[in-house]
Order: C-alpha cells, then structure tokens, then sequence
C-alpha cells in the first residue's frame, strides 16, 4: 500500500496557521487569568517561584505553574528557571495601576468580552449583539447595573481614553461653541479649548460623567468658558456652532447613529461643522486591526466601525456633506482615529 503523500508546504503552513488562531483563545484566557489575580503585580521586582506567588493571590500553585508556562512560551512571560517566572516587556503591560496598563483592559476582555464571543454563532444568525443574549440586557444597561464591571470599563477605557492623536491638527478657527456629545470626563474639549482660548465649549454625557467633566474643567481652568449638560444625545442636543462626535457612532448601528445625526442636524445652524472622530476601516483588501476591532463592536454592542465610503453615506442620509478627512498623524497607532468633517448639506433623508 503506497504511503499517503505529503502535503505540500503551503498546505502545512495553512494548517498550522489556522491552528495557531483556533488555540489564541487559550492564551488570552490564561492571560486574563493571571491579570485578574493580579500575578504580573507580584513580578515586578523579578522573577520568583510558583511556589511563593500562589498564595499571594490565592492560586493553585501547580496550575499557576501551567498556566505562566504556557504563557512563557508565548511570550507573554519570562522563564527565568524551574517554575519561577518573570515579566519581559509584555508582562510589565500586565502590572495594575500603573499608567497605560493594559491589565484591565485583558480583565474586560477576558469576562464579558469573551463570554459574548462564545455565543458568536448568534450573531452570525441573527444580526443581533451575542452580548445581549448572553447577559439578558444591552451593554451599557448591563453596566449601569453592574458597579463593579462599569468600574472596571471606565478604568479599561481610559488606558484609550486620552484624546484622539488627530485632535490635535483640527482646524477649528471661527468656532464660537464647541459642542462635545458623549465627550464623557471632557479630555477632548479640554484640549480643544485650550488650543482656542476665545471658543466656549458645552460638555454633553450622562450624569456620572458630566459630573468628572465639571472637575475635569476646573482643574484645567476652563470652568467659565464650558457649560456641562447632563443628557442624552439621543434626545435634543445644546445649541452652538461646531459638533464633536468622538468615538460615539461606532458605537451604534446605522439606525441609532442615523438618530443622533439627525439630532445634530436639527441643531446645528447653516454654516455649522460636525466633526466625527472615530477609526476607519480600509476600503482595501489586506490585514488591518480595525477588521478585527470591528468585530467588538458587532458581538458587543451592536455597532460597527465603517470605512470612509460608509461614513459618507451615512452622513448624506442624515443632511450633512462630508468635506474632507483629517488622517492620523505619521506613526500613529493604525487604530487611530480620523476626523471627518462635514457640514450641512440638505436634509436629512427619511
């Protein structure tokens, strides 16, 4: 009997390639394992055994052991010696507490995010966020629900939570009113205003943000030019004449972004600019972390990241033309927001 023929190279590398994806999953749950119980913290000052870390986080020692092996042969750690381990570079990510920590960010990842993803099937089917299937409710209801995962949201987004890199090259002159929707503790008009002293800002968010605003505002020595307005940008929105949009639409699908730009389009004066900030999806064929981000979005919260093409259109069926795209700074993080400006262009389509 001939002996079966051997897959040609690019047949093996296919397999191993698929089966190094199937079994990431593995690796960033035995990552979020080791952050929730707070082992890279322990590491800090060099590498120790198993054997003294257990305890300190209340672990098995031999499944500490398995799990941080696994770990160093991904790279997520160091193996300094028989069951004693260490942080490299991506272990210090890991440390909590410390400015940019990615910890609760892998921790996010690692409970809701992930219980979402394994239900991904209904998605698929359906259309719908797997997130509410799962969890009986929205995410954000979800949140204000649960203190403890809205804490540990908040704490995750503000390792991304500093203003969009692109903030920095808008062209704002002529703005009397800079209106920030959803604009949460106000980093971002903080540093618009800053960098136009004779402009007033108006920060719109839910209460418990508004309220950080209002301390945000007075420590930067703002508190007289910005007025903070607990709403929803889903219900009428403050009058001015420039609109800020950061890292918002993306968070709905077309029908509920399509309500809040209509919302701004009521608002907005004829010679106004809405500004939208939020990352773009290439158009173009080829590996890009926004394709994957995208999909959070979809399985989380029913949104979705859009490519230029697709902000376009949304923007026209809200009445607004989009006017130009401010891109990312060179070197920028390629999941790095864009500016897309626009202005009022007709009414909005029913």
């Amino acid at each position: 009997m001939p002996a079966p023929a051997t897959p040609p190279p690019a047949a093996l590398a296919a397999k191993a390639h698929v089966r190094e994806l199937s079994i990431a999953p593995w690796i960033s749950q035995a990552m979020y394992a080791i952050a929730k119980l707070g082992v890279p913290d322990h590491l800090v000052d060099g590498p120790r055994p198993v054997e003294e870390v257990a305890p300190l986080v209340g672990a098995d020692p031999d499944t500490l052991h398995r799990l941080c092996r696994a770990l160093a042969s991904a790279g997520v750690l160091t193996e300094a010696g028989p069951r004693t381990y260490g942080l490299d570079e991506p272990g210090q990510q890991l440390v909590s507490g410390r400015p940019g920590s990615l910890r609760d960010v892998v921790v996010m990842h690692g409970e809701e995010t992930f219980r979402a993803f394994a239900d991904i099937l209904h998605t698929a089917r359906t259309g719908r966020p797997a997130f509410e299937r799962v969890f009986g409710t929205s995410f954000y209801d979800y949140l204000r629900d649960t203190p403890e995962a809205e804490q540990l949201f908040h704490r995750a987004m503000g390792v991304s939570g500093r203003p969009p890199a692109v903030a920095g090259s808008l062209d704002l002159d002529g703005a009397k009113t800079v209106v920030d929707l959803g604009g949460g503790s106000g980093d971002l008009l903080a540093e618009v205003l800053t960098g136009h002293p004779g402009t007033h800002g108006v920060l719109l968010d839910l209460a418990d943000a508004v309220e950080e605003g209002r301390r945000r505002m007075a420590n930067a020595g703002l508190a007289d030019r910005v007025r903070c307005v607990a709403g929803s940008f889903f219900d009428a929105v403050p009058e001015g004449d420039t609109y800020l949009l950061a890292r918002v639409l993306h968070n709905w699908g077309d029908e509920d972004a399509l309500r809040i730009l209509r919302r701004v389009r009521d608002a907005i004066p004829p010679h106004g600019r809405l500004v939208v900030l939020d990352r773009l999806v290439p158009e173009v064929a080829g590996p890009h972390p926004g394709k994957t981000a995208d999909l959070v979005m979809l399985v989380v919260l029913g949104g979705r990241d859009r490519t230029r093409t697709e902000y376009a259109d949304l923007l026209a069926e809200a009445g607004f033309a989009l006017e130009s795209v401010v891109a990312p700074p060179p070197g920028a993080d390629p999941r790095a927001e864009s500016a897309l400006v626009a202005r009022p262009g007709g009414p909005a389509r029913s």
